[in-house]
């Protein structure tokens, strides 16, 4: 009997937990051993197939406290962002799968829809879970249905604007509803630990909320002087709760605030979170945490561990697959590194991001310029407009933001950048496939909805060194710009000494043999494959024009014109979404100019969004690397396969 004991009372947790409900039969011990068993799980996994580890370190016990008080799926729980949400799949059926996350046919590093019915809205952009969670309410009260829905948002997320459009709504619309402001970065009060708890369990209870409506109907009937006692009461209320807590803002839009709360105690969380459930209205719930918690390398450096490769637990340093960091530069360093240069030759050159600024390469800016750099937030809308504020003044901003978060901002760059003629430089980073991250953050759409936007110039590189000129020509050229590059390491060519700037809308033929019976046509990370593919077309004796376009707008019309008659069939390659990109382009200019004749085929990314697996896989499933290219032009051709 002793024996048996001993080994239940040893024996992992989480070995008993698959669901929610299995936590409800904890008690706090095991609660609190739980959490430690889902950080080495996580450190684990991520370790070796790379993720966000440190916003999901931080939120451990905040899942649990939320799962053992509120009865999910059920009850609706809302994550923004889903870089928290790791514990939350571990604990909801996907603890067996979650080593397969972010891997090509595994989990998503995300709350998916279809990956589980405890993930009740897709997430992958910042600021959505409010808004959503408000639709959710709204819906409940038309159904005449009764159940909680929880949104947490992280300190980031809630300075992008939809948030505050959600905070506006929300407060004003006195549904059920609460939402915990997840806060690992801000500072916005110290006021956390035992006290803060104490007094919010106290504020959130049922016995003080029972008096205070109690006090407030005597008040209300007390005649002549009644009235004047209780907006009285309410202002020294609001006085005490300023001076004690930071909440007054969201009291003034019209939510009950409670907080800050230690996001690391599981008892304060499950007893305030309880209370808190049994409470009517829109409701703020504000826990403090820590990123990077229970991991000294994530918690000395919560920044680089947000994204974070695969890398060595002991060390906490990134590894690559042959153990040696890559030789060539990644184009985001590549774009850093230039923009420094450049700033230093024109003053006027400033930078701006959203947020990113290490992942977009803009951290030596920063240093070298600290007074010409801005980081809005998560807030693209303002920043793309902020840029076109700037450039009326005689300031050349660069906007570095992905590819996937510039979607945010397209209203902005039509109207308040391309409309009024503005020298803006749109930076795309992470244009294409981006790999385990999936169809949220894919950049696959840019040169489709930027292209058809008038006095907007579009080009992208082919190569890291045309990087630099491209960056170049974009801040010198006086309109508006998108230079979109892709994610990665760059191809290890040789870098000219200095940038210079490019004509506008002239392509460049990369190979031209003679009677060459079709023309390969690329852009951007398309145009290498393209050359490796002609090639191997060339060593079957199969010769192959190859043209680097260089812009998907304007194009070079001369140029492709007449490598179309030349050749009579051109086979066009894209890392984009097919329908209405840059192939679209050119068989619409070959239309346009009437040469029906030319045989023309696209390749690229087809009408359906690309799940997560790595840039070579993804490429390889679309076609689009050296050896799906060099099949399609072998079929444009009739040519078969060599054995």
């Amino acid at each position: 009997m002793t024996e048996t004991k001993t080994a239940s009372v040893t024996a992992p947790v989480l070995e008993r937990v698959n669901f929610p409900a299995d936590i409800r039969r904890l008690t706090v011990a095991e609660l609190n051993r739980l959490a430690e068993e889902i950080r080495e799980r996580m450190i684990d996994t991520v370790a070796r197939c790379g993720g966000h580890l440190a916003s999901s370190l931080g939120t451990v016990e905040l899942t649990l406290a939320i799962h053992y008080v509120f009865d999910t799926p059920r009850d609706l729980l809302v994550w923004d962002v889903g870089h928290q949400a790791y514990a939350h799949k571990i604990v909801t059926g996907r603890k067996e799968r979650f080593d397969t996350l972010r891997q090509q046919g595994g989990i998503s590093g995300f709350p998916k829809r279809d990956e589980s019915p405890y993930d009740v809205f897709g997430v992958g952009h910042s600021g959505t879970s409010i808004s959503a969670a408000s639709g959710m309410a709204e819906a409940r009260c038309l159904k005449g249905e009764d159940f909680r829905i929880i949104a947490v948002i992280g300190d980031g997320s809630i300075s992008a604007g939809m948030a505050f459009e959600g905070l506006n709504w929300t407060g004003d619309r006195h549904k059920n509803l609460i939402i915990i402001l997840n806060d690992n970065e801000m500072c916005i009060s110290p006021n956390v630990g035992a006290l803060s708890s104490h007094l919010n369990r106290i504020m959130t209870g049922q016995t003080v909320n029972r008096i205070r409506a109690q006090v407030k109907a005597f008040l209300k009937s007390v005649p002549g002087v009644g009235a004047q006692m209780l907006k009285f009461s309410r202002q020294l209320e609001e006085s005490l709760k300023t001076f004690f807590t930071p909440g007054a803002i969201f009291e003034e839009l019209g939510f009950t605030y409670v907080g800050p709360l230690e996001g690391h105690r599981l008892d304060h969380l499950i007893k305030n979170l309880e209370n808190v459930r049994t409470l009517s209205g829109p409701i703020l719930v504000h826990v403090v945490t820590q990123k990077g918690k229970g991991y000294k390398h994530a918690e000395d450096d919560p920044s680089r561990f947000h994204g974070i490769p695969p890398f060595d637990i002991e060390t906490g340093e990134a590894v690559s697959g042959s153990g040696k960091p890559p030789t060539p530069p990644s184009y985001t360093e590549v774009f850093g590194r230039t923009l420094i240069r450049l700033a230093k030759e024109d003053p006027r050159i400033v930078a701006i991001t959203a947020a990113m600024s290490e992942g977009t390469g803009l951290d030596p800016f920063a240093e070298a310029f600290p007074s010409r750099f801005f980081d809005v937030g998560m807030a693209e809308q303002h920043g793309v407009t902020f840029a076109a504020g700037l450039a009326t003044q005689g300031i050349l901003p660069v906007v570095a933001i992905y590819s996937t978060f510039m979607q945010r901002a397209y209203d902005q760059i039509i109207h308040d950048v391309c409309l009024q003629k503005l020298p803006v430089v749109l930076a795309l980073d992470r244009g294409g496939f981006v790999g385990a991250d999936g169809p949220t953050h894919h950049g696959l759409f840019d040169f489709g909805f930027l292209r058809i936007i008038p006095n907007l110039i579009v080009m992208a590189p082919k190569d890291e060194n045309e990087l630099r000129h491209m960056l170049k020509t974009a801040v010198t050229c006086g309109s508006p710009v998108s230079l979109r590059y892709h994610r990665g390491t760059g191809v290890g060519v040789p870098m000219d000494e200095a940038p210079e700037r490019l004509p506008i809308g002239k392509g460049e033929i990369l190979r031209d043999p003679p009677d060459a019976g079709l023309a390969i046509v690329a852009i951007g990370a398309c145009v290498h494959p393209s050359l490796e593919a002609a090639e191997k077309l060339s060593a079957e004796g199969i010769p192959v024009r190859v043209v680097n376009a260089r812009f998907v707008k304007p194009l070079d019309e001369e140029l492709l014109c007449r490598v179309a008659s030349d050749s009579q069939r051109i086979l066009t390659v894209e890392e984009n979404a097919l329908m209405g990109g840059f192939g679209s382009a050119v068989l619409e200019l070959l239309a346009q100019k009437g040469l029906t004749g030319v045989a023309v085929r696209r390749l690229g990314i087809p009408d359906a969004f690309t799940p997560q697996g790595t840039q070579k896989e993804l490429r390889r499933l679309s076609g689009i690397d050296a050896e799906g290219i060099a099949a399609a032009a072998r079929e444009m051709l009739g040519k078969a396969a060599p054995v």
